[in-house]
């Protein structure tokens, strides 16, 4: 199980406004290894989708190569599950290892993604994991960032001046 964190969960409609969203986090010194970011990729059967990892350097491609590849050199991880019920979702950042832990340590929760599960093993609410659950099948992104909190208040300051539909903090009671 992972210990508890402070954490802002930031809604996007699309990845051209994740990844601006991204980059003023960056832009703003904000620690990018504190950052998971999350959503599908859109793809069709002429777009071959993929992506691998030799050491530290991830090839990637498909429709939003481009948008994914950008990102696998700044975050710590990178992975892409097919989550029944939500579909094929590329995911960077720390979240990568919270859904394998809890794939591993079968802490999926009652109606929960292993996403949901993953947020949930950090301190999110259910009621918050379900409404993002809800988005990331609806084709949003979700940026996540974490940390103390004043990273999470810097990234709610960053955040309120981008195209962001909701963002929520999130403070880890203990």
């Amino acid at each position: 199980m992972v210990a508890k964190e402070n954490s802002i969960v930031a809604i996007y409609e699309n990845h051209s406004d994740a990844e601006k969203a991204v980059k003023a986090l960056q832009d703003s010194g904000f620690n990018m290894q504190r950052l998971s970011i999350v959503g599908k990729d859109y793809h069709a059967d002429e777009h071959v989708v993929g992506y691998y990892n030799t050491g530290d350097r991830v090839k990637y491609w498909g429709k939003l190569g481009a948008f994914w590849g950008g990102f696998w050199g700044l975050l710590l991880g990178s992975a892409f599950f097919v989550i029944p019920g939500v579909g094929p979702l590329a995911v960077g950042g720390p979240l990568v290892s919270w859904i394998v832990g809890a794939l591993e340590g079968a802490v999926v929760v009652g109606g929960l993604s292993a996403v949901g599960a993953a947020l949930y093993s950090i301190g999110i609410p259910k009621d918050s994991i379900l409404q993002y659950e809800r988005s990331l099948k609806a084709d949003k992104f979700l940026l996540v960032a974490h940390g103390s909190l004043d990273d999470v208040e810097q990234a709610r300051r960053i955040l309120e001046n981008t195209a962001v539909l909701e963002a929520h903090v999130h403070p880890a009671f203990e």
